[in-house]
């Protein structure tokens, strides 16, 4: 191959492709169909005005730059890059053609890949907090699951405006369009959400303190939910979490109590040593003093599961009273929050497991999603507002309940508030402003070392939930989290 065969192949494919003519440049290659493919795309995503320079030849081998003007709708910018070319003889003709490669029009270009030019397919979608802040999981990595789920799921009510670009379009569709000119930059969709940045950058520290521990936040006075965090992101147990709640179920079996006769704050309800219930023994945590003159009161503050299972027994009561209470703070009602969540489950029991549901035990399947909105339901008058995480006017039909009484509310909320400053709770709300109240929890697992730790609470306008997995009592564990997370709120 001579130098002269190679500058006059190189000029005239050049020459053509500046001109546009797609298939008399398409002649210059060993491969005009695919050439002639490639070019016909090239002219047709509007790159005009095309300048073609060619370097200093190595033997066969030219590099070459492209200077061009892509256009569409009134709008124009420059496009630039760098290639190169191999000539070879053609192996029919003998003639001196380029070689034909994708790449040789753009170093981006594949097989069967084509130039495309146009608005992009759906613009940037941006999800934002309460206040309009952008929430990414890099910095917010418990919500990767999260995004994605509100993504998919009301993309088409983020808004924005797509951009106008030339891309290479993949004949791949699994590989991403590499996007080579921006003419006009898109303007992103908000995705709006109910959560607060603060609170929610408040959680996610929370949650890395201890191992599979999940939190979240819920606003009593509108049902919102605030934030959502979990060590271990994958499954979002926050809110798709099945576990027994333990004593933060007494929140519930104490409303129970009220809303049917069995014992009010200041009834007397013996805290004893161990109490038997349809043949099955139940006891105290461990270090709990008896206390024959206990009120419910008393009992909340400290605990003490067998004043919780005496009063379940209760004549008033019958196997569907817990499940009748727990329906009226929404659980099992069908939530709607925005993502897929779990609303809980509290069966009705006609063996031992009814006292067991009492304490949060038996056959109860709750999550932090769930005793949050039952603290919330009790903070926020009675009134159950089922927890969401978009806002409503993304069109979602919030389940409905009765809710508990005013009057109840209000003396399952004393009790909750006597429990964060003199019970249970008090280690871990010390410290804590405002209007607090608290219970603790946990809850025996078969084949666990230590039981799982639960903690709900409120402070002024946020109610807390958290459980940490094999964490122990939970004041200790779950405690430290719903605190560090009521602070911030």
């Amino acid at each position: 191959m001579t130098e002269e065969e190679v500058r006059k192949t190189v000029a005239s494919f050049f020459g053509q492709w500046e001109k546009g003519e797609a298939d008399a440049a398409a002649e210059f290659t060993n491969n005009p169909v695919a050439a002639g493919s490639v070019l016909h795309s090239f002219v047709g995503a509007d790159i005009t005005k095309v300048k073609i320079a060619a370097g200093k030849a190595k033997g066969t081998t030219v590099p070459f730059s492209v200077k061009a003007t892509v256009s569409y709708e009134g709008k124009s910018k420059p496009l630039a890059y760098k290639s190169e070319l191999k000539v070879v003889r053609g192996k029919s003709t003998g003639r001196a053609l380029v070689d034909w490669q994708p790449a040789v029009i753009h170093p981006q270009l594949k097989k069967d890949d084509t130039f495309e030019a146009g608005e992009a397919a759906t613009p940037q979608i941006e999800a934002v907090d309460r206040d309009g802040k952008v929430l990414d999981r890099d910095t917010y990595p418990s919500l990767g699951p999260v995004l994605d789920q509100l993504r998919e799921k009301y993309e088409s009510k983020a808004g924005g405006k797509p951009g106008i670009e030339l891309w290479i379009e993949r004949k791949n569709p699994s590989e991403v369009n590499p996007t080579l000119v921006t003419l006009q930059k898109g303007e992103p969709g908000k995705l709006r959400t109910t959560l607060s940045a603060r609170v929610q950058a408040a959680a996610e520290k929370a949650v890395q303190s201890k191992a599979k521990s999940s939190v979240v936040a819920i606003q009593p006075s509108t049902g919102q939910v605030l934030a959502v965090a979990n060590q271990e992101p994958g499954d979002n147990a926050a809110f798709m979490g099945r576990l027994a709640p333990g004593s933060t179920m007494k929140i519930v079996t104490a409303a129970t109590f009220i809303d049917n006769g069995v014992a009010g704050p200041g009834t007397t309800i013996p805290c004893k040593p161990s109490i038997v219930y349809r043949s099955q023994t139940f006891g105290n945590l461990p270090g709990l003093a008896p206390n024959e003159g206990a009120t419910l009161a008393d009992s909340f503050k400290r605990s003490c599961n067998t004043a919780f299972i005496k009063g379940i027994a209760h004549d008033n009561l019958n196997d569907n009273s817990l499940t009748q209470e727990a329906a009226k703070f929404g659980i099992g009602t069908e939530w709607h929050t925005g993502i897929r969540s779990y609303d809980g489950s509290v069966p009705a029991a006609d063996t031992s497991d009814r006292a067991a549901n009492a304490i949060g035990q038996g056959v109860v399947q709750m999550n932090p999603l769930t005793m949050a909105s039952v603290v919330a339901t009790v903070k926020g008058g009675g009134t159950f507002r089922q927890p969401v995480i978009v806002p409503t006017s993304y069109g979602i039909e919030r389940a409905t309940a009765s809710g508990i009484g005013t009057g109840t509310a209000g003396q399952v909320a004393q009790m909750m508030r006597a429990t964060a400053r003199s019970g249970s709770a008090a280690g871990a709300m010390s410290g804590l402003g405002g209007d607090i109240g608290a219970k603790t929890g946990s809850a025996e697992v078969g084949g666990q070392e230590k039981p799982n730790s639960w903690f709900a609470g409120f402070r002024d306008d946020i109610a807390v939930a958290a459980v940490v997995v094999e964490g122990g009592r939970g004041g200790e564990a779950a405690g430290p989290i719903v605190a560090q997370v009521l602070a911030a709120g």
